[in-house]
């Protein structure tokens, strides 16, 4: 019987592959943080004007204007405002929209600050 031990180094070196892969992970993260929080300021902004005209010019349920995201989208949660007829977007721990119902002119984003 071959008795086979995986040596004592090679499992304490595990743990420091793992810290170093995410270390260079937040580094890549930190590099390119602006594109990143630019492609989710647009992808809920217009999630969230989207899903507002579904809900309030197209009369439809916001679950089944969830159906209407598109590819890549997934990860951006929808929330509804009956009272104030305005539908918020938001992409995780990034960013988050808000889009509003307003007669003659549509769904329309709120302001963004300068």
């Amino acid at each position: 019987m071959v008795k086979t031990t995986s040596s004592p180094s090679r499992s304490r070196r595990w743990p420091w592959v793992v810290l170093v892969l995410l270390i260079v992970a937040a580094i890549a993260v930190w590099f390119y943080r602006a594109p990143i929080q630019g492609y989710a300021g647009a992808g809920t902004a217009y999630t969230a004007r989207v899903a507002c005209s579904c809900r309030f010019v197209g009369g439809r349920d916001l679950d089944d204007c969830a159906k209407d995201k598109l590819a890549g989208m997934e990860l951006i949660s929808l929330k509804e405002d009956a009272e104030a007829k305005s539908v918020t977007a938001r992409f995780p721990l990034i960013v988050s929209e808000t889009a509003t119902y307003r007669e003659g002119y549509g769904c329309v984003l709120e302001s963004w600050p300068d």
